[in-house]
């Protein structure tokens, strides 16, 4: 049987209590709010509602001693929304701390897909 190429992916959270967690989703958020410059684009770029994103957005902001994200109303010249310091600096860590567990964990992931069952091809 030919083994389909599979690319495991690791999806790290960081749980720093019952509702205070740092995840995929979360970061991806960030980055979306960076290049457009608003919670509600970013929403809706993941499929996300703009309820979601900005209880998302609270959530971080109360999470960390300064907030990570700064936003402004809507209005004549339109509202936005842009990542501070703080914000900046949880994206940074986040994605290094996974960059990082990926180089890590690379040997084992490869000890672990070597154990896997071969899929025929089409499944």
């Amino acid at each position: 049987m030919i083994r389909e190429t599979r690319c495991p992916r690791l999806r790290i959270r960081i749980v720093f209590g019952d509702n205070e967690m740092m995840g995929p989703g979360k970061a991806e958020l960030l980055e979306r709010i960076d290049a457009t410059g608003s919670i509600a684009a970013a929403g809706r770029q993941m499929g996300m509602s703009y309820k979601r994103a900005w209880m998302l957005i609270e959530t971080l902001n109360d999470m960390f001693s300064e907030p990570v994200v700064e936003s402004s109303r809507g209005g004549p010249g339109g509202g936005g929304a842009v990542l501070t310091g703080t914000g900046r600096r949880v994206l940074e860590l986040y994605r290094a701390f996974e960059a990082d567990a990926v180089e890590a964990g690379a040997p084992h992931l490869d000890a672990l897909l070597a154990l896997l069952r071969d899929i025929p091809h089409g499944k």
